[in-house]
């Protein structure tokens, strides 16, 4: 049987799969490492109804994707499709992975580091467990490539955008299969759609007719929303001013922006919501008020993006799990046409509202658009595995 790998490494989480290679991939197993850089990092993985559990303790990225490769090692693995968050200018579309486009993506870490270095270097790991697959990559920005000029630019000088300086997007992978959802599930009720994507990771994404027109993430996985441990929008003047008179480096800076901050720095306890809703500190739910208050602002902001407002989606870890959150957003949002109701809301209903705008949650499976981008790939280049 040949089957399609899918690795999606995220800045906190390893997800991966396992499918049966077809026109419509058929999931064999799958699982997660959980915890990343933390004491106790988890392997779980699941076969049907069945779930096991290894706990790894204290590891990297590097060695997660190591365990996950362990795992998978008697599958008989024709192609790995990979989640790359940067894809840059020049690929708008899935691609075949060598060296050349490997050193090409490897350029762009700087636009994405707690991303694109894990990305790449579970390519290699792949590529070495597995030498005679088809190495595949899928970009988070691609979804976002035809964005018009007045959402992709920056007001610097223009020579800043021909050299790459410009908002490109990310959470690609989980738009695109919302988008594919909404298409099947509801025809004509999404024309104009925010999905809010929350989770470690953080973003909103406004969709007209299921193509991607604005995100609140730009150059960087920094902007936007706060999330887990990123602070989200920032006025650039606070770097300089950490810069000239806090005397702090690049790499201070760098380490406080992504790794300090968010959830985790306005707590000042941890970047994971379940940890904050249960602690019941003062801090913790100013955190928690805080990033309600810029997602619902943002929500506003994508509104009039796209002229008004059908749906709303809420996914991802946070978005699909925490009715908490979701009533927090939505309680003052009745001017945009938005309400719940409370008691679908808690249940976690497909469609919790009762308001003009529809509102749902629906799970988001990044691996599902890998696995099958990877065999329309191979399907289209004639490959000799594809059944």
């Amino acid at each position: 049987m040949s089957n399609i790998l899918t690795l999606n490494a995220g800045s906190a989480t390893i997800k991966f799969s396992v499918y049966h290679a077809g026109t419509s991939p058929v999931l064999r197993l799958s699982g997660h490492v959980d915890a990343l850089g933390s004491d106790d990092a988890t392997l779980t993985v699941g076969h049907g109804e069945s779930r096991h559990f290894r706990h790894l303790g204290p590891i990297d990225h590097a060695a997660g994707i190591r365990a996950i490769l362990e795992e998978v090692a008697s599958e008989h693995i024709v192609a790995v499709g990979h989640r790359i968050v940067h894809g840059g200018t020049e690929h708008d579309a899935p691609a075949l992975l060598d060296e050349a486009v490997l050193s090409d993506l490897e350029q762009l870490s700087a636009f994405a580091p707690l991303h694109q270095p894990h990305n790449l270097a579970g390519v290699r790991a792949a590529m070495a467990a597995f030498p005679q697959a088809v190495q595949i990559g899928c970009f988070d920005t691609a979804f976002h490539r035809g964005h018009p000029w007045v959402n992709d630019a920056f007001a610097l000088p223009r020579e800043y955008y021909a050299k790459g300086i410009r908002r490109y997007g990310f959470h690609g992978l989980s738009y695109r299969y919302i988008a594919e959802e909404l298409a099947r599930i509801d025809p004509d009720g999404h024309e104009r759609c925010v999905v809010a994507h929350l989770g470690n990771g953080a973003s909103l994404c406004a969709l007209r007719d299921g193509h991607s027109v604005s995100s609140t993430m730009g150059f960087s996985a920094l902007d936007g929303l706060p999330m887990g441990t990123r602070c989200g929008q920032l006025d650039p003047g606070v770097v300089l001013y950490l810069f000239q008179q806090e005397g702090m480096s690049a790499e201070q800076i760098s380490d406080l922006l992504y790794l300090e901050s968010g959830l985790k720095g306005l707590s000042g306890l941890s970047n994971d919501m379940r940890v904050l809703q249960d602690s019941g500190t003062k801090e913790s739910q100013q955190a928690i008020d805080y990033f309600a208050f810029r997602i619902r602002r943002e929500i506003g902001a994508m509104a009039a993006v796209l002229g008004g407002l059908d749906c709303l989606v809420f996914t991802g870890g946070i978005g699909e799990n925490s009715a908490a959150l979701r009533a927090k957003v939505c309680a003052d949002l009745g001017w945009l046409g938005i309400a719940l109701q409370d008691e679908a809301n808690s249940r976690n209903d497909p469609v919790i509202s009762d308001g003009k705008v529809v509102v749902r949650v629906v799970p988001t499976n990044e691996e599902l658009v890998i696995a099958r981008s990877v065999f329309n790939l191979l399907d289209r280049q004639g490959s000799p595995e594809t059944p």
